[in-house]
């Protein structure tokens, strides 16, 4: 029952109903009542439920004041709860430069604090506003990684073998892949884990096939934020082996973007390809077997297959005819 009138009769029997029945639920608790033991039967007894009786025997008490029995008032809280203009604003501002929900959010947590709107808000935003797609001036803001000499930007990234690619095999493998920007030529080696030292190590070996077989040393690499490369905002670079293998070799380190995979789309593309010509639907006997079928395809990828971007030539013929940044 709601009190949508001035009548006063309503307000009164809500009250003395109210009254009578913490009466009856106090006597309970006490264990004074004549004839009801629990206040399960309370509550079935007089029609009620446990939330609502509770709601309003709380208010009473921490009000001690009858007028609480009475229910509140419905209707609209005139309060919106849209956000305001000017983040509104700046939300817009970073989509126009190209970025998506996820890194506005990023970027406006640093100034706005408790106070950024989260990701899904940022999207009503741009959707209110019909930017949730992005036109062609957004995608032309976006920068691009064209590389003119061999060696000048290295994409590394990990990938890993469905437990089934192996057969009777229960041990999980990983793939560490490195591909040159320019000449796409490509080096894969297998790991059992992906933790930062094996990593390091198969990046190693990957550098060193590349640099004999192809002649290929980068000056500077794209990673993602994986801890197995030593995440931009690590405190321990120093100490963190793949790190201290490029500042070793004298590598600059670079990442990609958060929540932009297609920042380091040529090693992306490569393992699409990969996946397509080699592994999928395939099955091997051993570890050994694997292997060796992935060093004949990386093989055949390098000096045989002619690549869409390079005009139709392989890695190889195209690397003859650029310039080498060392």
């Amino acid at each position: 029952m709601r009190i949508n009138s001035k009548d006063e009769t309503l307000k009164r029997n809500y009250i003395q109903k109210y009254q009578f029945l913490i009466k009856e639920y106090e006597s309970i608790k006490a264990g004074t009542h004549p004839t009801l033991k629990s206040v399960g039967d309370f509550y079935a007894l007089h029609g009620t439920c446990r939330q609502t009786f509770s709601k309003y025997y709380r208010r009473f008490q921490d009000s001690n004041d009858i007028s609480s029995f009475l229910p509140g008032k419905r209707g609209p809280r005139f309060r919106t709860r849209r956000t305001p203009y000017e983040i509104e604003q700046q939300v817009l501002s970073w989509r126009e430069k190209g970025c998506n929900k996820y890194e506005i959010h990023d970027i406006l947590k640093t100034q706005l604090k408790e106070k950024t709107p989260a990701s899904s808000t940022i999207y009503q935003i741009l959707k209110r506003y019909g930017k949730n797609k992005i036109n062609p001036p957004m995608q032309q803001a976006k920068r691009t990684f064209i590389k003119e000499k061999i060696g000048e930007l290295g994409h590394i990234d990990t990938s890993h073998l469905s437990k089934d690619t192996i057969a009777n095999d229960p041990q999980r493998y990983y793939l560490i892949g490195v591909i040159d920007s320019c000449s796409r030529l490509a080096w894969v080696e297998i790991c059992q884990d992906v933790k930062a030292l094996s990593v390091m190590f198969a990046t190693l070996r990957c550098f060193n096939h590349l640099a004999n077989a192809y002649d290929v040393r980068f000056v500077e690499v794209l990673t993602d934020n994986g801890p197995e490369f030593g995440p931009r905002t690590s405190q321990t670079k120093e100490s963190h082996p793949f790190e201290r293998l490029l500042t070793e070799m004298g590598i600059k380190h670079r990442y990609t973007k958060p929540y932009r995979p297609q920042t380091n789309g040529k090693i992306e593309r490569f393992w699409r390809t990969l996946n397509h010509d080699l592994i999928e639907g395939t099955y091997f006997s051993s570890i050994a077997e694997f292997n060796k079928e992935l060093t004949d395809y990386l093989v055949y990828y390098n000096q045989l297959r002619p690549h869409q971007s390079l005009n139709g030539l392989t890695p190889t013929k195209f690397s003859h005819s650029c310039h080498r940044i060392t």
